[in-house]
């Protein structure tokens, strides 16, 4: 079809009409409309009810930037509460019907916290300084609790903001990183992180003089763990993996005299990790949110019997952010998928019906013909079964073109979630494979915990292994692969293009480490020291965290790279792309440069998030 003819066509029916081999945005005007209208795709997340239950606060991107709004719990139109040009989070309601959120400059962690008026009219201030601060809730009428290093840059202390007061202090002074899952009155329970991957959960006493401490899960090895009180702090329920393989939901009685009680399964599965739980405000029944195999499933627990009651699937395969209404008789939660971007939907209880509440913007998109993805199975050099999501263009020609895509993390999990940048490559008739390789999360602790110090060279051979996979079933054809990735996914971009240069046609590394020892060096001190127990102490491992980074070997590299940052990255610094891009266009090879100036680790804003999709899609368009 000639271009000038498709460009006239609505972007809805383009959709349906991908092209069978990989296009160039740059030559192709309709194509570079259609990609740039699913960078634009809305969402709407993180709900909560109001304690009246009559309004829903949540975020939504549908203004361009993350910001808060509202809208009726029975429906209605949505208003909105903030209208910045930098990202919100952390949206909470207070008990007398105030909210909180944080601001995050320049897409920073140096969060500027915020008590307003629902109108958004009355706005305090609640913290200070430029440190990383991290949001959190309200325990009580007058009590908001959040995290921040201002004293030390190595930790994250518990602070408290008075609102009858109208002062922030440090209530917990931490010996790393943690923070708070619940706080009532003067018993606070306490997540302390050992090392990434590992943590235990706490019952301080506030008000005991002697700083006592009761340790709620100890264990052997690695273990993690996240909690509630229940109906009085003498009770905790919570999710934990401790001396066990995989998450489960469980309850432990607290006796500041005699300690903890054993921990009491009261929900396993043997085909699926706890992914989070919430309880009722009347704390006699909880949602329990599965993980199985990168999908979500439902069920309801009666606190007192123990009876368990599955629910209907969601609307889409995925559930985040869920909240029971004050009343406990309806639930509200952000449900995603594959081909569904993040909305609100209410579920009632009673009927076991959805109702959607927010339909973020997709015009010019028709969500019904995007690509759902196919979950495929393979085996890694060593035998250990690994697993990926598998998105085919319409009328694809296998053997073709194929981007390999690694989640960050690297605990991460690869789910079935919307990607813009997905569809717009299916849409340019490429084919995407995002696999979990070992390290991955989901799968229990042991897979998780595969990839620690010397076993990343193990879960670099995955990527070699994942992309023979494709050659062998012919899915991808040779001379015909890329591969991307963000954060730690950027991270095994640059391993794959130094150990295996001939195996990649293209390469894009979006904020990704390339060298442990200035990663460790400039990257915010708590990052760091939490990341000895993943790649390794700088101080007694250097050695291998030099035989780890793609730096000492950027000579190898062949492959057409796009290197894509965000400006004010504290968690991997921008230095990370400087070496890559420098060195690598001292040597002659192809390399892209993209900098945000306005963001940090990820792109928040809806001008860069277009750019992103349309760089990736142009990219490996022209390479594949």
């Amino acid at each position: 079809m000639p271009t000038l003819l498709r460009a006239s066509l609505p972007l809805a029916l383009l959709l349906a009409s991908a092209p069978l081999h990989a296009a160039d945005t740059s030559t192709d005007p309709a194509l570079e409309a259609r990609i740039t209208a699913m960078g634009k795709v809305g969402s709407a997340s993180a709900p909560q009810y109001s304690p009246d239950g009559t309004q829903i606060a949540y975020i939504t991107t549908i203004s361009g930037s993350p910001q808060a709004w509202m809208i009726p719990a029975g429906g209605g139109y949505p208003r909105q509460v903030t209208n910045g040009s930098d990202p919100v989070s952390g949206l909470r309601w207070s008990p007398d019907g105030k909210l909180a959120y944080a601001v995050s400059p320049g897409g920073g962690y140096n969060a500027q916290l915020f008590l307003s008026s629902p109108d958004g009219v009355q706005v305090t201030r609640m913290n200070e300084g430029e440190s990383n601060t991290f949001p959190g809730d309200f325990a009580d009428g007058f009590r908001y609790h959040f995290r921040s290093n201002a004293r030390d840059p190595a930790v994250t202390d518990i602070w408290v903001y008075d609102t009858s007061a109208g002062e922030a202090r440090i209530m917990i002074e931490m010996d790393g990183l943690g923070g708070l899952d619940d706080l009532v009155w003067n018993r606070a329970l306490v997540n302390r992180l050992v090392t990434r991957g590992d943590s235990n959960l706490w019952v301080d006493e506030l008000a005991d003089a002697t700083g006592k401490k009761t340790l709620l899960t100890p264990h052997e090895g690695t273990a993690e763990s996240f909690g509630e009180f229940g109906k009085d702090t003498n009770t905790v329920y919570l999710a934990h993996n401790v001396n066990r393989d995989r998450m489960v939901f469980a309850k432990v009685t607290v006796d500041p005299e005699k300690g903890a009680s054993p921990l009491q399964t009261l929900a396993e599965r043997d085909d699926a990790e706890l992914a989070d739980f919430k309880l009722n405000d009347a704390k006699t029944q909880a949602l329990l949110v599965w993980n199985v195999g990168g999908k979500n499933e439902l069920e309801l627990i009666d606190m007192a019997t123990g009876d368990r009651r599955e629910l209907p699937d969601a609307p889409a395969e995925l559930i985040s952010g869920p909240d029971y209404a004050p009343d406990g008789r309806r639930i509200v939660m952000a449900v995603s998928g594959s081909t569904a971007p993040a909305d609100l939907w209410q579920l009632d209880l009673a009927t076991e019906q959805y109702t959607r509440l927010t339909f973020s913007p997709s015009p010019g998109v028709d969500l019904s013909q995007l690509i759902r993805p196919e979950l495929r199975t393979f085996k890694a050099h060593d035998g250990l079964e690994l697993s990926g999501w598998l998105y085919l263009p319409k009328g694809f020609k296998a053997p073709g073109p194929v981007v390999l895509s690694f989640h960050g993390g690297p605990e991460g999990q690869e789910q079935p979630a919307f990607r813009a940048d997905y569809q717009a490559l299916l849409a340019s008739g490429i084919a995407v494979f995002a696999p979990n390789i070992r390290g991955s999360s989901g799968f229990g602790k042991e897979f998780m915990s595969l990839d620690n110090h010397e076993g990343r060279f193990d879960a670099n051979r995955d990527i070699k292994a994942t992309a023979d996979f494709l050659i062998n079933e012919g899915i991808g054809a040779k001379g015909r692969l890329g591969i991307m990735g963000g954060s730690y996914g950027g991270y095994v971009v640059m391993v794959a293009v130094t150990d295996y240069p001939e195996t990649f046609a293209a390469g894009a590394n979006l904020f990704g480490m390339v060298n442990f020892e200035t990663f460790f060096a400039q990257s915010t001190p708590w990052m760091g020291a939490i990341s000895t127990g993943e790649y390794g102490d700088p101080k007694t491992q250097l050695q291998l965290l030099r035989d780890l980074s793609p730096i000492h070997k950027l000579d190898r590299v062949v492959t057409p790279l796009l290197v894509m940052h965000g400006a004010n990255d504290t968690n991997v610094p921008v230095v990370e792309a400087e070496q890559v891009v420098g060195t690598l266009k001292k040597r002659g090879v192809a390399v892209e440069y993209v900098l945000f100036p306005d963001e940090g680790h990820g792109w928040r804003k809806q001008g860069n998030r277009v750019r992103s999709t349309l760089e990736l899609a142009r990219f490996f368009g022209k390479h594949l």
